[in-house]
């Protein structure tokens, strides 16, 4: 699947070369603008799906996506999943769940997001709904470039090991190439 979602990607022109700051605050030289698939509803259609696929094993109630940049995902792998879609969002600076959204204790939740790095908004979007006491049964994504490193089990329909550079220790910096930074987070 990897292949064929990098081949998505770049056909949708969400493969960006350059000096990026992602959402995480670190730099890279490469930047997978999700955003792009969802001109493409067939696109995403087949994502939604694939994703819905990678959970089929897990008994899970909802999905829960953060906003901007994985609602749309968020949405079409819940309707695949035939499961109830909801999403957290910025306010203040603040990871919230609002909108008259409610989850049940002990309720099943998928997190969806649409490119992990670090995981610092999946760990924001967990902050987000804990005073509901759901349980977080996993975390899919389109992107997977955590290399392994974190607590959560992700289930991804690409994963890859891009070079990334604390923002002090950018040779993209050093460089003087100009930094773009796509991502929604201010």
């Amino acid at each position: 699947m990897d292949n064929e979602v990098l081949n998505l990607l770049e056909k949708a022109q969400g493969v960006l070369h350059g000096h990026f700051c992602l959402t995480s605050g670190l730099h890279s030289d490469i930047y997978f603008q999700c955003a792009k698939l969802y001109q493409y509803p067939d696109i995403t259609e087949q994502l939604g799906k694939k994703l819905a696929e990678k959970l089929s094993n897990i008994e899970f109630d909802t999905i829960i996506a953060p906003a901007i940049g994985a609602v749309i995902i968020g949405y079409e792998t819940a309707k695949q999943a035939k499961k109830r879609n909801l999403f957290v969002e910025r306010k203040d600076n603040i990871m919230q769940l609002r909108r008259g959204y409610t989850l049940k204790k002990g309720e099943r939740v998928v997190i969806i997001e649409d490119v992990i790095t670090t995981a610092k908004t999946i760990k924001e979007t967990t902050e987000a709904i804990k005073e509901f006491e759901p349980e977080i049964v996993a975390v899919g994504c389109i992107v997977d470039r955590t290399k392994g490193q974190t607590e959560y089990n992700i289930k991804s329909l690409m994963q890859i090991a891009p070079v990334t550079y604390e923002p002090d220790n950018c040779p993209l910096c050093k460089k003087g190439l100009e930094l773009v930074k796509p991502g929604s987070r201010k």
